[in-house]
């Protein structure tokens, strides 16, 4: 059993719990990076809360691992019911040459199933364009959802134009729901959840 987690994510969560809580076209915004872990009780930043909660039917929410690759910084966060995405900073390839999205489906016609490095996802590929800049989408497809990985890299890689794809998704870890749902519980002391009781406005 993990031990109890710090109170101080909290007010954090008060907020995010407001967050999605409107209309269907409110977007919450925020640069808080949505990290796998933080602290030294192990528990995912309140940025990957917002992210759950776009998605409910998500069983996994993507997130920074910390800290980042050589060269990559994390840019900003962005959510609304159905889908949420960020997006990452490359030194070389500019700002957002990697948005990571997840929504509760996702098209993958025309993309080619390779072999998956996610235990529980399956994967999918389409590159759009190999020059002059290297262009496509990532999709790893699981219960309830799917995550996205869109690039658009420079190209100047000279052979190995998915280096800097593959570094960057190594950047990004998922999180199960059902971690999530215990990390709300616990911090609130119960008196919160993760997702609204179903029927609720």
């Amino acid at each position: 059993m993990r031990a109890p987690r710090s109170r101080a994510a909290l007010p954090a969560l008060l907020v995010t719990g407001l967050a999605l809580g409107g209309c269907s076209g409110d977007t919450a915004a925020t640069i808080v990076q949505p990290t796998c872990a933080s602290g030294d009780d192990g528990a995912a930043s309140n940025a990957v809360v917002l992210i759950a909660q776009s998605v409910p039917s998500a069983t996994w929410v993507p997130c920074l691992r910390t800290p980042p690759p050589l060269g990559w910084a994390f840019n900003s966060l962005h959510a609304r019911d159905g889908r949420a995405h960020f997006s990452l900073d490359s030194d070389r390839d500019g700002q957002q040459a990697i948005e990571v999205g997840l929504e509760k489906s996702c098209d993958t016609v025309g993309a080619t199933e390779i072999p998956s490095d996610r235990e529980g996802m399956r994967r999918f590929e389409r590159v759009t364009m190999t020059t002059p800049r290297f262009e496509g989408e990532r999709y790893y497809v699981f219960d309830g959802g799917c995550i996205t990985f869109v690039f658009r890299l420079g190209g100047d890689n000279g052979d190995n134009r998915g280096e800097p794809l593959a570094l960057a998704t190594q950047a990004v870890g998922a999180v199960s729901r059902a971690d999530l749902l215990e990390q709300v519980h616990e911090e609130s002391d119960g008196r919160l959840e993760l997702d609204p009781p179903t029927g609720s406005g």
